[in-house]
């Protein structure tokens, strides 16, 4: 193949570090914790350890695959390896549909934060001005994608690490006028007020807070050192995924109040008033923001490569598999942003209907890929025990059994979205989904087969 043809491998130790990070730490957790929290009450902590556990395994299980096999569309190319067709085809479109959603509701995101400070500017023009700068970005060349989510997640991770170390000062009462000491863990109804029921449905909730982190594992067919790069990315998230999730959510639950709905209503916000923090909304606006520019970065990049992937196999219109002189995927990053479009003029347009199906069905579909990770890594591991032992420089921990725990795990959470009120719409729009792409994945090899010739 001509070099042209090929991906540009520029991505370097660092972008990939932070490609991983700045994937885990969302939005999702400075804002959407909240919710967690004003249920579970203080044992909301174990909410997101539980949670994360799960996470964690499957980014192991990843990381195994990712050194083994760094391949062009990343646990796409796993799923088709172990399972076949039809998994792999439910795979891709499932984490395509993922990341052109989360491109859009990212961009209604920030346009909302803008308009905080420039009112007089409709919503709209922010959306739109979102996009299509990070459209821009993605299509200059994949080392102009690396170094924004570079300098995007080290804001993230230093602004994480700041309010880990200050909240740390004040429970041990060595911040200024600080009184210290872990009182509202137990004050309010004691650590788990409402019983364990609420623990374990903010798990649930909780769920969609860490997808990201997997991108790495599609940037890997990217980078200068495929094999070093993921390896060391993927143990970096590992142990601060339970450092930045689980120690902040402590802090949090320490500071404040669980009870507090006002308070708990934007927690790192509150906590930062607490320790008397000046302009601490406006501080914490502008790291939510620049958590939501990483999110539309990494959405228009991961949905661009799943694309290309699709699209090679023929799973996609061959049009999308095309690179450009510099290595890019022009036509499939153009998709995802035209799928974005249509996405946020539906926000406007009918927001309490398409975009609402949309909004409410993307995060279900993420869990179903995850447990098509899990069910990919337990055959292929096999194989390449088997095969290519050589190959398996990075090793899933306890294997088989800490796989089958994840799958477990995280098919109790599907199962648990049936009987929790607040996400049985998730789950049938989710299920709904992927129905649609089952009638897809048929009409496809009908197609194919009316287009092979008899024997």
């Amino acid at each position: 193949m001509d070099a042209p043809r090929q991906l540009s491998r520029t991505l370097l130790r660092r972008h990939m570090q932070m490609i991983a990070l700045g994937g885990v730490i969302g939005a999702g957790l400075f804002v959407g914790s909240g919710v967690v929290i004003s249920s579970a009450g203080p044992a909301a902590v174990v909410s997101f350890a539980l949670t994360g556990a799960l996470v964690v395994l499957v980014m192991r299980m990843l990381g195994e695959m990712a050194v083994a096999y760094p391949a062009v569309g990343g646990f796409y190319e796993y799923s088709h390896l172990a399972l076949g067709e039809l998994a792999a085809f439910l795979t891709g479109w499932m984490y395509w549909y993922f990341w052109v959603i989360v491109v859009a509701l990212e961009a209604v995101a920030g346009a909302k934060i803008l308009g905080h400070w420039w009112p007089q500017t409709p919503p709209w023009q922010f959306t739109l001005a979102l996009v299509a700068l990070f459209t821009v970005v993605n299509l200059l060349s994949v080392r102009f994608y690396g170094e924004a989510e570079f300098w995007f997640a080290s804001i993230k991770v230093v602004a994480i690490v700041l309010f880990l170390c200050a909240g740390a000062i004040y429970v041990l009462g060595l911040w200024p006028d600080a009184t210290g000491g872990l009182q509202q863990l137990t004050m309010h109804g004691g650590f788990m007020p409402n019983g364990i029921l609420p623990v374990l449905t903010g798990a649930v909730a909780a769920t969609g807070f860490y997808f990201g982190a997997e991108v790495v594992s599609l940037a890997a067919a990217e980078s200068a050192e495929p094999e070093r790069a993921v390896a060391q990315a993927m143990q970096s998230v590992i142990w601060r995924v339970l450092t930045f999730y689980i120690g902040s959510i402590f802090l949090v639950v320490a500071i404040l109040p669980w009870n507090d709905v006002a308070r708990v209503e934007r927690p790192y916000v509150s906590v930062l008033e607490v320790l008397h923090v000046p302009a601490a909304a406006t501080l914490m606006s502008l790291v939510i923001l620049t958590a939501v520019l990483s999110a539309l970065n990494s959405g228009l990049f991961a949905s661009s490569r799943m694309l290309m992937a699709l699209a090679r196999r023929g799973d996609a219109p061959r049009v999308f598999s095309g690179l450009d002189t510099r290595g890019v995927p022009v036509a499939a990053v153009l998709a995802g942003t035209v799928f974005g479009y249509a996405a946020v003029v539906m926000s406007y347009v009918s927001p309490n209907k398409v975009f609402a199906f949309l909004v409410n069905s993307y995060g279900t579909v993420a869990i179903f890929v995850y447990v098509l990770i899990a069910f990919s890594e337990l055959k292929l591991r096999r194989r390449l025990e088997r095969e290519m032992p050589e190959r398996l420089r990075m090793r899933m921990w306890g294997f088989p059994h800490l796989t089958r725990f994840a799958i477990v795990g995280m098919l109790a959470i599907v199962a648990a979205m049936a009987f929790i009120p607040d996400q049985r719409a998730p789950l049938v729009f989710g299920l709904v989904s992927v129905m649609v792409l089952l009638a897809a994945f048929g009409l496809r090899m009908a197609a194919g087969s009316r287009a092979r010739p008899a024997p």
